[in-house]
């Protein structure tokens, strides 16, 4: 044959080393390939695709440079190269074309031609194009190890690959692509095959490693063989994954499994295309069941649970020649021990249920070469998968394979559930018979509902993970107010929930979704009130929490509608400080949105308030962004503009409320806050102790002549009899203050004292028309305010102004609550005067003193 070189034998799996003794003889000496006539071979040596930029290179073919040598069948010819590292820059690829048409197939085992010895040492691919009749069925069988299918744009660790297609007339069609040490150990076509074996360059391989055999025809596209010795998985693809299956096609995978192990099926990835004719679906053959094929749509969930060897077939249709989609499909195939509890079912019954869902789902694994076995949620006894959702309404014995003989663990699996507690109007009424709903929002203040998990669920063999009740209310009429058995506490950074379960709080409305954080037991928070809709959520961390959770309960109650977003009633401990921050930590408080917060303080406390930083960094579009502390006893307020320097820590001597309110920011920046409060004992003064008891002292004293001086005036007024008015209607009224012009008084006529003076009988030539009738007095009734006055966040002022920082300290209460008074109603008497009266009734005739300043 001619000069050849003879590559350096290098270890399975290496990679490429330094060949700089071997690199001088490569481009000194020729390499020579020489192909026998009739071989069907060809070989055709072309540029790869460098990985980095290089010097040019060439192949010197009888002394000229080229980038490209092409050999056929019965040629021999000598080349070399003009660098020194040609892997870098070239491959080979080899093609042998096996007519079965014409006459007898070569059946039996494939060998490399030309062999490894003959050509130069580049990335090879082999590639052997079989043709054959419609009619012939071509079997490829692979020796150990088997064969593992890979996704396109995934690697063999070894760098050895395995593509293979067959035909559909004159279409290619992709069967797929594979790597060793996997399941496949037979591919069965119809009408003709093409392989390629890629080998790179550093790879000694020079065997095949695959035989043809003829078969019968199959009357499908193909058959894959999957083999499984013991526990194992395997993930297939139909043909031209990604792309779509071939149109009204079928394809078949045939699953050799020992019978003393159980296989399940998942459904990775598909999609349907559009059908004319017939239905897209999967049959499942199942040695000795009577229902063969059992037949699902790809949506349906999966057999599982199955004894030994089966076969799975995928169908397709004739589709929509205007938009015919794509068919596809990706799915796994898990083998294992079946488990040591096949017989316990557990019973889901939901049929009573008109709002609540329940949906198991496997939790996340870490990735690992080892075989980890599977967990599966099975209904009746083959419907099985990973992901189980059952519905209100129905009623399911479910139980969980997946479980190795001898280890007593939960199937690994979270339980996630939901109720819908109530309903929005106008349809206000229970939609689950365990919570009774409110029908009439005048009432709803007096019924409360208490949070609970069901035992059923709790009682199932999968951890429960979550449980969400959804509380809906009527619009702009009704809030909701959720309290704790055990106070709460705001998980932070500073100071991390570490319980077994917590509970996640958000607000649900149009448009706006706002998270109020979450909150386990051990805290400071009494009460956390919202404004509309609610969501909450019971998330667990550990087994534990069933313990845990029966004594930390949540009652729901309804209040009167507020404008704010949320309300929390935060009693502090003495002991530890309470962290405190603004809703949608993440992404900062809605714009125009307002939060308050209660805070009670003790009378022998003293609480601190520290916010964690200077400035916030907000800047505003429209409107401000304000910060009002408000001590409740004294009312005092002091109102922050949260776009300037946040206060420094202060002291509050009585409780108070903080009130943040936001703006519009601008893009970018948005409102967060922490802040955390903290109690320390109250000390008191001896000298101010002192000065309050000698003031008090004195006080009394002043009090106590005081009475003296009014009950020695009012027995002084009791002997001088019934007061009474005066009316001399023939004379001006003038002011009390100028005594001199009233000269005439009868003292000794009886005839001007009333035990009783009517207003109309005094005041009667004021109220008589032009007619000479009486005008009736208009009237007016005070009634004071009869809400609560305590419970009343600050109010904060108009978004629009720019108040400066500013300390106001009053005795008047804020706008949003009304200040308590006495319940009896007072009537005022206006009389409406004559036009063009000159006489001025507005002082009481009566009353000698200076008349009061208004406002008072």
């Amino acid at each position: 044959m001619g000069p050849s070189v003879v590559p350096a034998s290098f270890p399975e799996g290496s990679g490429p080393c330094p060949r700089e003794g071997r690199l001088g003889f490569l481009s000194a000496e020729a390499s020579e390939i020489a192909l026998p006539p009739g071989s069907g071979i060809t070989v055709l040596i072309k540029p790869g695709t460098p990985t980095l930029p290089v010097k040019p290179c060439y192949i010197i073919f009888s002394k000229k440079p080229t980038t490209m040598l092409f050999i056929k069948s019965g040629e021999r010819k000598a080349f070399s190269f003009s660098c020194q590292n040609p892997e870098n820059h070239f491959v080979v690829e080899i093609q042998k074309n096996i007519d079965c048409m014409s006459g007898p197939c070569p059946f039996g085992e494939v060998h490399l031609q030309p062999p490894a010895s003959m050509l130069p040492t580049l990335n090879r691919t082999f590639t052997w194009d079989v043709q054959a009749h419609k009619s012939i069925g071509l079997e490829l069988q692979f020796s150990t190890p088997r064969l593992r299918q890979i996704g396109p744009g995934d690697s063999c660790p070894d760098g050895v690959t395995h593509s293979i297609s067959g035909r559909i007339d004159a279409t290619a069609v992709r069967i797929g692509t594979f790597c060793s040490n996997g399941t496949v150990s037979r591919i069965k076509m119809q009408g003709g095959v093409q392989m390629a074996l890629h080998l790179p360059w550093f790879h000694n391989r020079n065997i095949s490693g695959f035989s043809i055999a003829n078969r019968s025809s199959i009357k499908r596209l193909c058959i894959i063989e999957s083999v499984f010795e013991g526990e194992g998985s395997a993930t297939l693809m139909s043909a031209n994954y990604p792309d779509g299956f071939p149109e009204d096609e079928l394809m078949t995978w045939q699953f050799v499994i020992p019978a003393h192990l159980r296989a399940s099926v998942s459904f990775l990835h598909f999609n349907v295309s559009n059908c004319e004719k017939k239905e897209e679906r999967v049959e499942y053959y199942i040695p000795g069941s009577t229902t063969n094929p059992e037949v699902f749509r790809l949506a349906d969930k999966q057999p599982g649970n199955m004894a030994g060897s089966f076969n799975l077939s995928l169908q397709g249709c004739d589709q929509d020649a205007q938009n015919p989609g794509i068919l596809r499909l990706k799915f796994q195939v898990l083998v294992q021990h079946p488990q040591n509890e096949s017989n316990v079912t557990y019973v889901v019954d939901l049929s009573n249920e008109r709002a609540m869902s329940l949906t198991i789902e496997p939790r996340p694994i870490k990735l690992s070469r080892k075989f980890v076995p599977g967990c599966f949620v099975c209904l009746e006894s083959r419907i099985c998968s990973t992901n189980l959702t059952l519905t209100h309404g129905s009623k399911q014995g479910i139980m969980g394979e997946g479980r190795p003989k001898g280890k007593a663990r939960k199937p690994r699996a979270d339980l996630i559930a939901g109720r819908m507690l109530f309903q929005s109007p106008p349809s206000l009424g229970t939609t689950s018979p365990s919570f009774p709903g409110c029908m009439d929002h005048r009432y709803c203040h007096r019924k409360s509902y208490l949070l609970q998990v069901p035992r059923d669920i709790l009682q199932l063999p999968v951890q429960l993970h979550d449980f969400s009740w959804k509380l809906l209310v009527p619009k702009d009429r009704l809030s909701l107010a959720l309290v704790p058995a055990q106070k709460l506490q705001q998980h932070t950074q500073e100071r991390i929930c570490n319980t077994s379960f917590s509970y996640l709080v958000a607000s649900t409305g149009p448009g706006q979704d706002l998270y109020f954080g979450s909150f386990c037991s051990g805290g400071s928070i009494e009460k956390i009130q919202v404004k509309q809709n609610m969501s909450v959520t019971l998330r667990t961390f550990a087994p534990s929490f069933q313990q845990e959770v029966s004594r930390q309960g949540l009652t729901v109650s309804f209040t009167p509608y507020f404008k704010e977003e949320g309300v929390f009633t935060v009693t502090p401990d003495t002991k530890s400080k309470v962290y405190l921050r603004t809703p949608n930590w993440e992404r900062g408080l809605p714009s125009l949105s307002s939060v308050s917060w209660n805070i009670s303080v003790p009378h022998d406390q003293v609480a601190c308030l520290t916010f964690t930083k200077e400035q916030t960094g907000l800047v505003c579009q429209t409107g401000r962004a304000f910060m009002i502390v408000q001590e409740q006893r004294t009312r005092a307020e002091e109102i922050f503009s949260l776009e300037e320097v946040l206060p420094k820590p202060g002291f509050r001597h009585h409780s108070f409320w903080v009130n943040i309110s936001n703006c519009s920011p601008l893009s970018g920046k948005q409102l967060d806050l922490l802040f955390q409060v903290s109690l320390t004992p109250r000390t008191v003064d001896l000298t101010i102790v002192l000065i309050a008891v000698v003031g008090g002292g004195a006080l009394l004293l002043f009090a106590l002549g005081l009475v003296i001086c009014l009950v020695k005036k009012k027995k002084k007024k009791i002997n001088k009899g019934p007061a009474v008015g005066i009316y001399n209607g023939n004379i001006n009224t003038q002011m009390p203050m100028q005594p001199k012009k009233l000269q005439k008084v009868r003292k000794d006529s009886e005839s001007h004292v009333y035990a009783v003076i009517d207003d109309t009988m005094v005041y009667g030539h004021l109220l008589q028309d032009s007619n000479g009738s009486f005008v009736q007095p208009e009237t007016d009734t005070y009634r004071p305010f009869q809400g609560p006055t305590g419970d009343c966040p600050p109010s904060p002022p108009p978004t629009c102004s720019r108040a400066p920082t500013a300390k106001l300290t009053t005795e008047e209460p804020s706008p949003g609550c009304s200040p308590e008074s006495e319940s009896e109603p007072y009537t005022f008497s206006h009389p409406k005067m004559e036009n063009g009266s000159n006489e001025n009734t507005d002082i009481p005739l009566l009353d000698a003193h200076k008349p009061a300043e208004p406002g008072e």
